[in-house]
Order: C-alpha cells, then sequence, then structure tokens
C-alpha cells in the first residue's frame, strides 16, 4: 500500500511536521510537508495526494475550514485529523466536516501509521482504475447506489454526496441487509483494527448517514435496542 502513496502533512509546528513527515517515510510513504492551508492547496494543485494529516489549529485558514473546502472540491481526499484539542465537541465537529478519522495529540506513533493505513485502506480504489467488470448497484426504498462509482441518488435522480466513512458504513449495511449488527461489527468491519474501543466516529457517521437518507433515515437503518442496527428494506432487483 505505502508504494507511491502520498500523503501531505499540515502542520504549522515544523518540528512536529518533520516528526510525523519522517515517521511516515520510515513506513515507506512520501510525506509532504505543508505549513498552511496554502501550501497545502499548491501541492494538491500540482500532484495527486491520497490522504491529507490535517492539524486543527493553524494560522490563517484553520483546519476545519480546511476540511470543509476539501469536501467540497471536484476531488475527495482523505482527511486524518490531528490536533491538541481532546474536546469532544471539535472531534464531532471535524466529522461533520467529512473528517475520515480524528487523533489528538499527544498520540502513540503506531497509532497514527494505524490509522493512516486503515484510511488508505478504505479509500485505496479512488485512485486505482477498475480492474473488475461494473460494481453491483443497489437500489432500495426508491434510493439507488452504484457502488462502483460510489454515486448514491434519491428517488428523484439527485445524487446525494457520500464521504468514504459513510459509504463504507452505506455498503456494509446493503451487503447485510435485514440483519440486525452491534456496534462492534461496524467499527471492524468499516474502521478495522485502527478502532479504538470507545471510539464515537461510528456514531457520528451513522447519524450522518441517516440524515442523507432523508426522513426516512432512522426506519431505513432502524436501532434495535438491545441489538444495535438494522438495514430494514428488502434490496431491489
Amino acid at each position: 500500500m505505502a508504494q507511491n502513496t502520498v500523503i501531505a502533512v499540515v502542520e504549522d509546528d515544523p518540528e512536529i511536521r518533520a516528526l510525523i513527515g519522517g515517521l511516515l517515510a520510515r513506513e515507506g510513504f512520501e510525506a509532504i510537508g505543508c505549513a498552511s492551508g496554502d501550501l497545502l492547496d499548491r501541492t494538491l494543485a500540482r500532484r495527486r495526494v491520497d490522504l491529507v494529516v490535517l492539524d486543527l489549529m493553524l494560522p490563517g485558514e484553520d483546519g476545519l475550514s480546511i476540511c470543509r473546502r476539501l469536501r467540497g472540491g471536484p476531488v475527495e481526499v482523505p482527511v486524518l485529523m490531528v490536533t491538541a484539542k481532546a474536546d469532544d465537541v471539535d472531534r464531532v465537529v471535524g466529522l461533520e466536516l467529512g473528517a475520515d478519522d480524528y487523533l489528538a495529540k499527544p498520540f502513540n506513533p503506531r497509532e497514527l501509521v494505524a490509522r493512516v493505513r486503515a484510511i488508505l485502506r478504505r479509500t485505496r480504489d479512488a485512485h486505482r482504475p477498475p480492474l473488475t467488470p461494473p460494481a453491483e448497484v443497489f437500489r432500495f426504498a426508491g434510493w439507488t447506489l452504484d457502488s462502483g462509482s460510489r454515486r448514491l441518488e434519491n428517488a428523484a435522480g439527485e445524487a446525494v454526496e457520500l464521504t468514504g466513512g459513510e459509504f463504507d458504513l452505506l455498503m456494509v449495511f446493503l451487503t447485510h441487509a435485514q440483519r440486525v449488527l452491534n456496534r462492534e461489527q461496524l467499527l471492524d468491519w468499516t474502521r478495522g483494527r485502527s478502532a479504538a474501543p470507545f471510539d464515537r466516529t461510528i456514531d457520528v457517521q451513522l447519524s450522518r448517514l441517516r440524515r442523507k437518507l432523508g426522513c426516512d433515515g432512522a426506519s431505513i437503518i432502524r436501532t434495535v435496542r438491545g441489538g444495535g442496527y438494522m438495514f430494514a428494506p428488502a434490496l431491489e432487483r
């Protein structure tokens, strides 16, 4: 996975930037240091970036604003937000804006690498040409998801944008439709071994996915008391 994988490290502290860059380089990744959002923009303009490790507290434009711009741009770039702030509010806001994961400083270097690898595993197909026949199209409750293009459309044919984490979560439900899935299963199948026991990312992504599925979101993905969650609609062929 590491070969030809480019990671932009957006961090204004030169020592921390060099530390993270060196750590990623030792793991075989190509790390590009960026001290600000402007330098990140210049990097993105001239080459492909597979992942952005993004500090929250930056001079000028902050990490939340940069994350919002990246999610609104023409190319989906995964984001791992790294910050000294461990406040749940900041974490939730970052995930709401589309960050794929969140890691608070000080962090264990092995955890950083594990989270980077987990994000890349979930998003690697975005930078590869398709090697297999067209992926399956799922139809349910008036919605259509093309798993190859990752395009979700409502009954009116309007596209609804999904982040990488939301797409992965929806795919888990679609491939296990009408089965009760507990939180640990959802964490394992979407985030792998990088997930911590009290990781709340899945809760934020689930809430956001339900909202994107409209007023029927909570009935499409039902909460099963004492059990977990179930994708309720039958898939249409």
